[in-house]
């Protein structure tokens, strides 16, 4: 227990270091440059990300978090991945130990699986970044496949395989979609975005503490009412990944039209106008930059990534 306990005070030091040695935006980084300063912004910015150049915190955002669906969407997504996470993580020797391995050559021959796993997510990264469909990269059936076999498997080779495919697919979904990739790509604004990820990382985590639970000594050696639970999970996170990709779709399409469009002053169109008139519901802004500044992602001119 005292391994846990001093692993736990160490994470929580370093959270309160966190708050003065993290910058909060590029303009404010101490270690950049001016030059490099005005790139990243500069970048940050192109990339959709308009709130790099530094934001003001309002109670607004916080309210804009809590009532967007994405957030809540976002938690789903998190509990089917996180709950998996947590408990491969912790049950891989167990189950590769109990379909035959004794404890050493368990836990030597769970080193492969991560490997593999390391190896995927690498690839997988890549090729999230370069594609810029994020979004699919969830919905590749593969774990559910290996969680599949899994239960179904009274073969220690056939389970032992089944390890590489679960891995495969839990392992690089984790960093493509939760810390500061999917999710985090498609909510703009600084706090904004810390409260829908704090929200649905905390969410994702705190299923953590079921999934670790849900191996029990006397389901062994096959464990199927753990593999059937870590499979809803499974199934869970696919289906909110799925609705997510839709919703983002339809919002898009939705901007395409213009029925998005916001009133910004100084237009060519006149405050009566019948264009105006129609986008009257969505504000009136002084400028586009105030619009994107007050708006974040719901801003007519900003699009999801899928």
């Amino acid at each position: 227990s005292w391994i846990f306990i001093l692993e736990g005070l160490f994470t929580i030091l370093c959270a309160i270091a966190s708050y003065w040695i993290i910058d909060d935006f590029p303009e404010t980084a101490k270690f950049l440059t001016e030059p490099e300063k005005v790139f990243v912004i500069r970048r940050l910015r192109a990339d959709m990300q308009y709130s790099a150049g530094g934001e003001k915190f309002k109670m607004k955002y916080i309210w804009q978090s809590l009532k967007d669906w994405k957030t809540y969407l976002a938690m789903g997504i998190y509990m089917g991945f996180d709950g998996p996470l947590f408990a491969f993580s912790l049950f891989t020797p167990t189950i590769i130990d109990q379909v035959s391995f004794k404890a050493t050559a368990a836990n030597l021959l769970s080193v492969p699986v991560y490997v593999w796993a390391c190896i995927v997510t690498v690839i997988v990264g890549f090729m999230g970044d370069r594609l810029g469909h994020r979004g699919y990269i969830n919905l590749y059936v593969v774990r559910l496949v290996g969680y599949i076999i899994l239960i179904t498997s009274q073969n220690a080779a056939l389970s032992y395989f089944a390890c590489f495919l679960a891995a495969s697919a839990i392992y690089p979904t984790v960093p493509a979609i939760n810390h500061r990739a999917w999710v985090a790509g498609n909510v703009e604004g600084a706090y904004k975005r810390s409260v829908t990820l704090a929200m649905a990382i905390g969410f994702g985590n705190i299923n953590g503490a079921v999934s670790s639970n849900v191996y029990r000594a006397e389901d062994a050696p096959w464990y199927r009412l753990g593999h059937g639970i870590i499979l809803a999970y499974i199934a869970i996170g696919w289906i909110s990944s799925l609705l997510f990709m839709i919703l983002l779709r339809v919002e898009n399409a939705r901007r395409d039209r213009g029925e998005r469009d916001e009133v910004i002053c100084g237009k060519d169109d006149q405050p009566g106008s019948e264009s105006n008139l129609k986008a009257a519901k969505n504000g009136r802004f002084e400028s586009i930059d105030a619009a994107r500044r007050e708006k974040g992602d719901e801003w007519s001119g900003f699009r999801y990534s899928l």
